[in-house]
């Protein structure tokens, strides 16, 4: 097992072009971390460098105590599981998981010994005999992971594995990998561009966006206390609303005014808020923390704003609303025995004591 260390990395491509800018980054040894943001955002080309699949153009890569830039990828004891799965198709299973420890010429006696292991622990042993044509891409994802696995390398690294599976079977490998981590207790390295994937995979995630590191941090810490606008905006499903408005002061206390409505800054929020008094910020709330007035007992009138029904989307538990004041839209996530009428008004509480300021210039959580 080993720990991964990443100092002030930089990698230029040709033409100019910037993927990744001056990252570092601490990975513990048995850490599950996450690299997660928008397609172009540096994370592959990061994986890729750890890989050695990618020489970088500034910085060190360590992977446990040693520098390993110009250590070839065979000689990094890391193990890596691609998007396209990468099977031999004139291999069965077996010879597939096989392959690598050929190579470095193991005895047959362990090579089966590994893959038998790396089958059970997956549930293919059954699949040994088959080519890859004759596997669902679950299964063939799971050879590869297996393929992974049987090496016993001191650092897992997975570059999107998930993302041409269907929905169903994406959120049974999720699991599948989760227990994997347990089990193998092997540092792990994921990059995806769903952060579905990232909040329950990770022990932490690192949120990137062109080819910065914005937060790291465990998967609640970064959906509640995000650093900027960006991440706060990317972690969550539906994403955060965002309303444009103004700090205003009435009666010593602190209201956020979007300009069809006013709600009141919580005691604690106030001190934070109060150099913004008259200045433009960025009002920003999940949509869990806005209820359905008929459902809640005692709404405070300083928190509650009427709102006009545009669209509804029954999930079945819960209701999506998409709602406007005719300044902003946003949405509401109700539960399932709402029933509210498009283009109909409707009263919304805002939960304040989970609400989000940011500043409108630098983007930055001013709380």
């Amino acid at each position: 097992m080993a720990s991964v260390q990443l100092k002030n990395i930089t990698k230029i491509f040709a033409g100019q072009v910037v993927a990744v800018k001056n990252i570092s980054l601490d990975i513990e040894d048995k850490e599950f971390l996450v690299l997660v943001g928008p397609s172009g955002c540096g994370k592959s080309t990061t994986l890729r460098a750890i890989a050695g699949l990618e020489n970088v153009t500034k910085g060190e890569i360590y992977i446990g105590d040693k520098i390993v830039n110009d250590v070839p990828p065979k000689d990094r004891n890391i193990a890596m599981v691609f998007q396209n799965y990468a099977l031999y198709p004139h291999m069965n299973v077996f010879e597939n998981m096989a392959f690598g420890l050929k190579l470095r010429k193991y005895p047959k006696t362990e090579i089966k010994e590994r893959v038998g292991e790396a089958a059970n622990i997956l549930g293919i042993e059954k699949l040994l005999e088959r080519k890859p044509k004759e596997l669902s891409g679950g299964q063939r994802q799971r050879v590869a992971v297996g393929r992974a696995i049987v090496r016993k390398p001191h650092v897992f690294l997975f570059d999107e594995p998930l993302s041409n599976l269907d929905a169903k079977l994406r959120i049974q490998m999720r699991t599948e990998i989760n227990k994997l981590h347990i089990r193998l207790q092997t540092t792990m390295i994921y990059v995806t561009h769903d952060q579905v994937e990232a909040m329950t995979l990770g022990n932490r995630i690192a949120v990137m966006k062109d080819g910065i590191i914005q937060q790291v941090a465990d998967p609640i810490t970064v959906y509640d206390k995000p650093v900027n606008r960006f991440v706060a905006g990317f972690i969550g499903t539906p994403p955060m609303n965002f309303m444009k408005g103004r700090i205003i002061s009435k009666h010593d206390k602190l209201f956020f005014d979007e300009g069809k409505f006013q709600v009141k800054v919580t005691d604690e929020m106030a001190p934070a808020l109060r150099g913004y008094v008259g200045k433009k910020v960025t009002f920003g709330i999940r949509s869990e923390d806005l209820y359905d007035k008929l459902f809640v007992t005692e709404a405070p009138p300083e928190n509650t704003i009427t709102a006009s029904v545009e669209v509804i989307e029954p999930m079945g538990s819960e209701v999506y609303l998409y709602l406007t004041t005719g300044l902003n839209s946003f949405i509401a996530k109700v539960g399932g025995h709402a029933k509210p009428i498009i283009n109909q008004d409707m009263d919304i509480v805002f939960d304040m004591s989970k609400v989000h300021f940011f500043d409108v210039d630098s983007q930055k959580t001013i709380i």
